[in-house]
């Protein structure tokens, strides 16, 4: 049977017409996962007796897919079919690391060549070696779908669709700052997405700094520390940093982007501290979440406010001479252009 699209699988969960057995295997485990888990909720109708009719095995028991098998051949009770999930599949380069062992293969091709018409089957796989048998077996018989790592824009139109799903809007940036953040790791990404939506509440707008204050870091520097040295006119620490930042694959015009918002924040905050207003409204209306929130009015109440508008206006030069590829396109140009202004401000 051909390997089917993920597009494909929402079809089927949508309209309700399953195949009879599938294979979800690939890197991402938390989209694996929620295919299998959304397929056995759809599997059943309302009035249907699904706790008689939804088993699951696991092969960390390697011995589990005789009872799995077993079970996927008995009729349904009071309900239209039966749903069987097998999970903690691993079929290796080497035998010696299978979960599905060899031995069970003769069974599990009986089965797969006239499978039950009321049951539903649903392999779960952490590991398929193209070149074995038991691979091959499963691939021929089931609709498999592969879960391969999201990146790049459809790791960010996840990330958005997820904010959605919470009534939450992402800001400019934001969604690039959560991933570099918080790394790729889907699991990760949904739990952090979460508590981000509900800080959201009720206006529902994630933004860079709310990002910043709530999320850990999974890198070792963050963005504050370069805006810190920043200000504070420690150069070579903060060119540190950014050449740090740069190692770890952050993106110049992300990092331009959160540099701007944390001086922007630091601007409004300053102004409105001279203007006599009390900390609770400048935190509220300047953004300045969690932790790291004393940092931040420290190094407002220590700069002089021409200083904070001189910086933001040569971002915005430096912004325009990225897009505009001035001294040099492509990634270098860029980072060349945020090391100078880096040095820039440090100097203001």
């Amino acid at each position: 049977m051909p390997e089917i699209s993920k597009e494909q699988l929402r079809n089927h969960i949508k309209t309700g017409s399953f195949a009879p057995v599938y294979l979800l295997h690939g890197s991402e485990a938390y989209l694996r996962d929620i295919a299998a888990r959304t397929i056995a909720d759809r599997a059943f109708s309302e009035g249907e007796l699904r706790e008689f009719n939804d088993d699951r095995f696991s092969l960390t028991d390697p011995d589990e897919i005789v009872r799995a098998l077993a079970a996927a051949e008995q009729l349904p009770m009071m309900a239209s079919r039966r749903v069987i999930r097998v999970s903690d599949i691993r079929v290796a380069a080497a035998a010696n690391r299978d979960t599905l062992k060899e031995d069970a293969l003769p069974r599990l091709e009986k089965y797969l060549a006239d499978p039950a018409p009321s049951t539903l089957l649903i392999f779960v796989a952490d590991e398929l070696n193209g070149n074995r048998k038991a691979t091959k077996l499963l691939k021929q018989h089931a609709a498999a779908v592969e879960f391969a790592q999201l990146e790049g824009r459809e790791l960010e139109d996840w990330v958005r669709r997820q904010f959605q799903d919470f009534g939450a809007e992402p800001a400019d940036g934001a969604i690039r700052f959560l991933i570099a953040t918080a790394s790729s790791e889907l699991q990760r990404l949904s739990n952090e997405i979460k508590k981000l939506a509900a800080t959201a509440m009720p206006e529902g707008r994630v933004t860079v700094e709310m990002i910043e204050a709530v999320v850990p870091h999974s890198r070792e520097l963050s963005n504050f520390d370069l805006t810190d040295h920043l200000i504070a006119g420690r150069k070579d620490r903060a060119l540190k940093v950014l050449r740090k930042l740069f190692d770890d694959e952050a993106e110049p015009l992300m990092l331009l982007g959160l540099i701007a918002s944390r001086y922007r924040g630091l601007l409004m905050a300053k102004e409105l501290m001279d203007l006599g207003v009390d900390r609770g409204t400048v935190a509220k209306r300047a953004k300045i979440f969690g932790p790291g929130a004393d940092e931040v009015f420290a190094a407002a109440r220590r700069t002089d406010r021409r200083r904070l508008a001189s910086a933001i206006q040569k971002m915005a030069a430096t912004d325009l001479a990225i897009k505009t590829s001035v001294g040099g396109g492509g990634k270098a140009g860029a980072e060349m252009q945020i090391e100078m202004l880096v040095c820039e401000l440090a100097e203001l």
